[in-house]
């Protein structure tokens, strides 16, 4: 068999798995949430939220809600050089992102059950 047939044979099937796994996995919600960052944020977003006082009231501030508060924690980075990840029950991590050209800081206690945003920080 010439090595263009080979080729060609290659390309047909490579591109029908293509398809097939397009079909297959389209209508899904699948994610490769496999790096650090990733997993601590989703780890966070599916816990039950608490806000402490200081938060609500830096919410209330800056008129804020907790549907911009869900979207502020799924788009941020985790700065682990600045969190406390070797506690034992509940670890805290500091959140960073931005809302309007400003830097925005939330600490966050992730405990087994529940996440409770400690802190929010608009600089």
């Amino acid at each position: 068999m010439k090595l263009l047939h080979r080729i060609g044979y290659y390309l047909g099937g490579f591109s029908i798995g293509l398809v097939l796994l397009a079909f297959f996995l389209g209508g899904k919600k699948t994610s490769c949430a496999y790096g650090p960052n990733a997993r601590t944020i989703k780890n966070i977003s599916i816990k039950d939220r608490f806000y402490s006082e200081d938060t609500k009231l830096a919410m209330q501030t800056y008129s804020l809600d907790s549907l911009a508060v869900s979207e502020l924690i799924n788009t941020s980075n985790v700065n682990f050089s600045k969190s406390d990840t070797k506690a034992d029950s509940c670890k805290v991590y500091l959140l960073e992102n931005e809302i309007d050209d400003k830097d925005v800081e939330l600490w966050v206690k992730n405990c087994d059950s529940t996440a409770t945003l400690e802190k929010l920080i608009i600089k």
